[in-house]
């Protein structure tokens, strides 16, 4: 392939730079060429700033050059989001990984893009404080990347997204020009709510390089039930009646029966010998109140007739119950068949119709389809399960994401309740905004990136 023309123009680049802050070296490309799915493009150079001022240095070049450039964080993403699908420069934030302030008083953290989520709520909750939003990935997932998507999690039933905890952005536009956003208080009302325009921005509007994060006091206790049950309608009805009794869990999760056969004899748990659903219920709060209020759920449970119900009270045991739950995707890959996770979100009161379609969808395109996830918000995933060398395969996946986008669209739902569009949600874009909503998109867009440099080849 021949090389693009402003190649030759790397050296100026290059000397406005740390000498390790850009690389043509090909394994770094190739490890920089995709996310989690399954889509990868190799980029013609891989940037590794350290600092703001380098990422500003690097976008005022291909701001003037009018080269691709493909912001990523620590490239845990479900949907293709930063591959690099023009080339140019994939440039990565992983670098900038300091934790520059958690205040105790404030309950407010500074933080650059490049922390890894999970190792930020550690060094929070050390100090009695709490950062609530935790996508499945968190152990290698980045904060950046999880401000890009607005990541969600189990416990944003309760505590709300990542968009509801960023207080504040610093932001490197298309062009280079760096601006901050937003204050480290927790209410401002200072002109428009620019900074959330970023959260959920996928890397199409600028680049992150530093964030304020409100924090909140660190619940004492914590508690959960696990209940399996022996249809999946016994189950959701369950869940209603939580809410009916004036409950607010921080996380209740579900799952249906071949998830749970898939995690049987991965983890050989023969508490979910017979369960055609299951769910995760999950309460916090202050020791006597949650002491109490477990007992009273168990008892509202229980009037379901689920086939068990178990109870754990305090940090390791209830995280004993959400090790099962994390084993749920692993458990699928087990099969041996390639798992399409479409995170798919209807209104809660849509669940029901939503599983009832799930087995229809299996048995009119001839696929496994297994489904759990956030029952709490309605945000299933929902995935298909393929048998790569079956004949016809692509035909009739490409078939059942079709019914299920339009369905789900029809049930007043949304195609990606948290991993973004990406490319992986690309063809189904149109049909999930209107034109006024896409050419708003458009104007937005062009507004902040005019050159449309900043992860061309994405759903805009």
């Amino acid at each position: 392939m021949k090389s693009p023309a402003w190649r030759r123009l790397l050296p100026r680049l290059q000397a406005q730079l740390a000498p390790d802050e850009l690389t043509l070296d090909e394994p770094t490309r190739k490890a920089h060429a995709g996310d989690k799915w399954f889509a990868s493009a190799l980029p013609d150079v891989v940037a590794l700033p350290r600092t703001p001022e380098a990422v500003a240095t690097i976008l005022r070049f291909a701001h003037a050059h009018r080269i691709p450039v493909t912001p990523r964080g620590a490239g845990f993403g479900y949907v293709g989001g930063c591959v690099p699908v023009h080339g140019g420069i994939a440039l990565s934030v992983a670098r900038m990984n300091r934790i520059r302030e958690i205040n105790t008083r404030d309950f407010v953290a500074v933080v650059e893009p490049g922390v890894i989520t999970g190792q930020f709520q550690t060094a929070v909750e050390k100090l009695g404080l709490f950062y609530p939003p935790d996508p499945a990935s968190r152990a290698d997932c980045s904060l950046g990347g999880n401000i890009a998507t607005n990541a969600g999690g189990p416990r944003c039933l309760k505590y709300g997204v990542t968009r509801d905890y960023v207080l504040g952005l610093d932001i490197v536009l298309a062009d280079g020009t760096p601006v901050r956003l937003g204050t480290r208080t927790h209410k401002n009302k200072t002109g428009f709510d620019l900074h959330r325009l970023f959260v959920g921005s996928e890397g199409l509007l600028g680049v992150v390089t530093g964030a304020t994060l409100k924090l909140l006091p660190l619940p004492p206790s914590r508690a959960c039930l696990i209940v399996g049950c022996a249809t999946m309608k016994s189950a959701i009805r369950a869940l209603q009646s939580i809410f009916a009794a004036g409950f607010l869990p921080c996380a209740l999760e579900l799952a249906d029966a071949f998830t749970l056969a898939a995690a049987r004899k991965r983890t050989g748990s023969d508490l979910l010998a017979g369960c055609e659903a299951l769910f995760i219920v999950e309460i916090d709060g202050q020791k006597t109140s949650v002491a109490r209020e477990i007992l009273d759920l168990e008892k509202l449970v229980a009037k379901a007739k689920p086939r068990f119900i178990q109870r754990a009270i305090g940090p390791k045991p209830c995280e004993k119950i959400w090790q099962l739950r994390r084993e749920f995707s692993y458990a699928l890959r087990d099969t041996g068949l390639t798992k399409l996770n479409e995170d798919i979100v209807v209104p809660r009161g849509r669940l029901e119709e939503l599983f009832t379609f799930a087995a229809e969808l299996s048995r009119k395109h001839d696929l496994p389809v297994a489904c759990f996830g956030h029952a709490g918000d309605g945000n299933i995933h929902v995935n298909l399960m393929l048998d790569e060398a079956a004949p016809g395969i692509a035909a009739r996946q490409e078939a059942a994401l079709d019914d299920l986008f339009r369905k789900i669209l029809e049930l007043g739902g949304a195609i990606t309740g948290e991993h973004g569009i990406g490319l992986a949600k690309k063809p189904w874009w149109n049909q999930a905004a209107s034109p006024a909503v896409r050419d708003l998109h458009q104007r937005v867009k062009h507004a902040l990136d005019p050159h449309g440099i900043l992860n061309p080849g994405k759903f805009l």
